[in-house]
């Protein structure tokens, strides 16, 4: 019992030592609770407040991308129309003058636009100084070759202009294609620098540092309104152009948010103020709602009216084709509001029911990922039932995280573009009229020229063949029929050679579609050196000719090369008529002139007569010039005009040992 008495103070002791333990437990969790809180706020509110700096930086940034890549979108569409001006001959100089110089009133970022001709010189430019392709820098010159080989407009790699180390340019090359004929290009210069300042807000330079690289980290440009970045929220961004890519990197001037000191006693002020500060956070939260929500509508204001500015319709769908937005041009386009439009699954109520197969083909396309980057045409309906033409440009809709959306249409309306397609068409038949009609008057005198060959060659025949049947009628007293037969043959041969001259010249030029095959510079010779050495034989004069080796062919008409030949050697055998006979030497010579984007074939035919004077140079190709006294001066006017016909040129140059070239070239067929 003492035992027990004993001890019972003992665990009456433990007991309540558990039970004083068991009562500061939860106070001594709070506190550490507290603390623990204290420690992990500002910690919590640095990384949200980074986080947030950070997606405000992408999403600015994916915005003046954007915002770049529309303005210079703009500036294409706008050269693309001037472009089309130029190709259908509606755009005179002064005229092209005034486009140019409005636009680049309009858009500051553009330094210059020169428009260059078929032999890259300047037709036209809003600079003063005259300017040609040599004097743009190499990359740019390698971006033009690139546009004419691809036939798309393509930019250039941003360089230096020659001679100004200091600025960076980018250029713009469009290349002018009638068909398949190339006419020239459209340059459009661009400052980095301007690209910077005129499409990147103020408010943004402010607030980051924007620099402006190639694929290879190198800086081309960059914009430090605010001060540098202090590299803790960057970003970059791809700007992909036809031919080049750049890339835009953003870099805030703003630093990682700091940690709070004095934990113990802030933690005591603010316990103390609690009130106060709470009131006081509540007010400065409201007044910063109302300043987000002013300028939240300020941007809403500022897009909706450059939406409503645009003439172009605006149309999003969604990954299962979905309208998930229009902007007004659109609605006002087909004749539907918005409220029709948006949230319409296929088929829509613009869709013309004739070309309805069409629509869900497409449909099918734009889901399964396959785009067309340079457009399609097809025809909507309006409310009215009314039927247009439009022409519509798609891309995909890609989130900040990389991820596709859904797609973006831009739908032009381009009936006024067809009606004038229209009428350009018509009048162009009109003038093709006119010029055959005007073209009768050439054949009576081209064929008074060609045909003088083959009657002379039928003359010379016969009266061989005459005075063989007298020669052996006398000496024989017979008539030996292989020699009369192959005189006839000849004679016979060249009257069918004068009926085809007759039908190749007047198709020629009635219809200006002469029969054309391929035809090798071998067969060319073959058939036409008989006619050459007959009249080089009357003038004691020696031809030689070369062809190199694996010769292409040229796509042409036989018989009107074949004159082209005669003619070109007929003037060079009666230009060595007067001199010694040591210098009647006649050559022709055929080579593949590969230096050039597309090879040609070139025949030259060099005489060592008297030459041309230099007087007589400019006029050599005028119709009824001549410097015969029996000339009717249309032979090498004729010849220059099947040549150009053929997409070649006839050009003519001083033998440097005296004399004359004449040299023809035309394009070389690809070897299969």
């Amino acid at each position: 019992m003492d035992m027990i008495r004993r001890s019972k103070p003992t665990e009456l002791g433990v007991s309540s030592g558990k039970m004083r333990i068991s009562h500061w437990m939860p106070s001594v969790f709070l506190v550490l609770l507290f603390l623990s809180v204290l420690l992990w706020l500002p910690w919590q509110a640095q990384h949200m407040e980074a986080n947030d700096r950070q997606k405000q930086l992408i999403a600015d940034t994916l915005w003046v991308e954007q915002a770049i890549h529309f303005q210079l979108s703009r500036n294409e569409e706008n050269l693309h129309t001037i472009s089309e001006e130029i190709i259908n001959g509606s755009l005179p100089e002064k005229k092209l003058r005034d486009r140019v110089g409005t636009l680049l009133r309009s858009n500051r970022e553009l330094s210059r636009i020169v428009w260059l001709g078929a032999d890259d010189r300047q037709i036209a430019s809003t600079s003063d100084a005259a300017v040609a392709l040599t004097d743009f820098p190499g990359a740019s010159r390698l971006a033009a070759q690139r546009a004419r080989i691809l036939k798309k407009p393509q930019y250039g790699q941003p360089e230096a202009p020659l001679g100004q180390p200091g600025v960076m340019t980018l250029d713009y090359h469009l290349p002018l294609y009638a068909g398949n004929h190339y006419l020239g290009s459209l340059i459009a210069t661009y400052q980095t620098s301007g690209i910077l300042e005129e499409m990147v807000p103020w408010w943004f330079a402010q607030e980051n540092e924007i620099v402006l690289t190639d694929s290879n980290e190198n800086i081309i440009d960059k914009r430090i309104a605010g001060g540098p970045g202090r590299n803790v929220y960057t970003y970059s961004r791809v700007l992909e152009l036809p031919g080049t890519s750049l890339i835009l990197r953003t870099n805030s001037v703003k630093g990682a948010p700091k940690i709070l000191s004095n934990l113990l006693v802030i933690s005591v002020i603010v316990l103390s103020l609690g009130l106060l500060w709470s009131l006081w956070a509540l007010r400065r939260d409201i007044n910063r709602r109302l300043a987000t929500e002013e300028a939240l509508l300020q941007q809403v204001s500022f897009r909706t009216a450059m939406e409503n500015s645009l003439v172009t319709g605006l149309r999003a769908r969604d990954l299962d084709g979905r309208v998930t937005y229009v902007n007004p041009a659109f609605s006002q386009m087909v004749g539907y509001s918005p409220q029709d439009l948006v949230g319409k699954l296929p088929p829509m109520p613009y869709w013309a029911p004739e070309a309805m197969s069409e629509y869900q083909q497409r449909l099918a396309q734009r889901l399964a990922g396959n785009i067309t980057p340079q457009g399609f045409e097809t025809i909507f309906q309006r409310a009215d039932g009314t039927r247009f033409p439009v022409l519509i440009f798609e891309s995909p809709l890609v989130n900040e995280s990389g991820k596709q959306t859904g797609w973006m249409g831009s739908v032009l309306d381009i009936s006024e573009r067809k009606a004038i397609e229209e009428i350009n068409r018509q009048q162009h038949e009109k003038l093709q009229f006119s010029a055959r009609m005007a073209s009768m008057g050439e054949i009576a005198s081209t064929l008074a020229h060609e045909l003088n060959q083959p009657l002379t060659a039928i003359s010379s025949y016969t009266t061989g063949a005459l005075n063989l049947l007298k020669n052996s009628v006398a000496e024989t007293g017979g008539i030996n029929p292989e020699i009369l037969k192959t005189a006839l043959e000849k004679a016979s041969a060249q009257a069918q050679r004068a009926g085809q001259i007759i039908r190749s010249v007047h198709a020629f030029v009635k219809q200006r579609e002469p029969s054309r095959e391929p035809v090798t510079v071998q067969e060319l010779l073959d058939s036409a050196m008989p006619l050459v050495e007959l009249q080089a034989q009357q003038f004691s004069v020696v031809t030689h000719y070369s062809i190199a080796a694996d010769l292409p062919a040229v796509l042409a008409d036989r018989t009107l090369l074949e004159q082209v030949l005669l003619n070109l050697t007929r003037n060079a055998i009666e230009a060595m008529q007067d001199c010694a006979p040591e210098r009647r030497v006649l050559r022709i010579v055929a080579a593949l002139d590969s230096t050039i984007p597309v090879p040609h074939v070139t025949v030259s035919v060099i005489d060592q007569g008297h030459g041309i004077p230099r007087e007589v140079v400019e006029r050599l190709f005028s119709p009824f010039f001549s410097t015969k006294a029996e000339g009717m001066g249309m032979g090498l006017n004729i010849c220059r005009t099947a040549v150009e016909f053929h997409g070649g040129a006839l050009t003519h140059a001083d033998n440097p040992g005296g004399g004359a070239v004449f040299r023809f070239s035309l394009p070389a067929l690809p070897k299969d």
